[in-house]
């Protein structure tokens, strides 16, 4: 095994920070990881409540944002790879956040609805 391998094995996030620019997140060994923020679109998307609501998962060998739905590897920030997400399934993501979620459904005019159908039968009556 080698050394890398063996570090990244290792590793563990226990404090997480998102800024405009930047994720910063905090190593249970003491190391700091800061990529650019950019190399998430999500993330980038987020709003500030949305970025700070984050979990760790498992023991800390990643993060998710349930808010939404990103998930990232201490493994991936180490090894410096960026969201590999591709275009398709994000113009899918930003559709789905421009859609109101459980709208409330709002009342149909049934009145005007019966009034027309009341109106059909009594000229189809003569």
């Amino acid at each position: 095994m080698s050394t890398l391998a063996s570090a990244v094995g290792t590793a563990a996030a226990k404090q997480v920070r998102v800024t405009e620019r930047e994720l910063t997140v905090a190593l249970v060994d003491g190391r700091v990881v800061s990529v650019p923020l950019n190399w998430y679109p999500r993330l980038a998307e987020a709003s500030p409540r949305e970025r700070r609501a984050w979990v760790l998962v498992g023991p800390g060998a990643g993060i998710h944002w349930p808010g939404i739905d990103e998930d990232i590897s201490v493994e991936a920030l180490l090894g410096g790879l960026p969201s590999g997400e591709s275009a398709a399934s994000l113009r899918r993501w930003r559709a789905s956040r421009n859609r109101p979620a459980n709208k409330a459904l709002q009342p149909t005019s049934r009145r005007s609805g019966a009034t027309k159908s009341r109106r059909r039968v009594q000229a189809a009556r003569g």
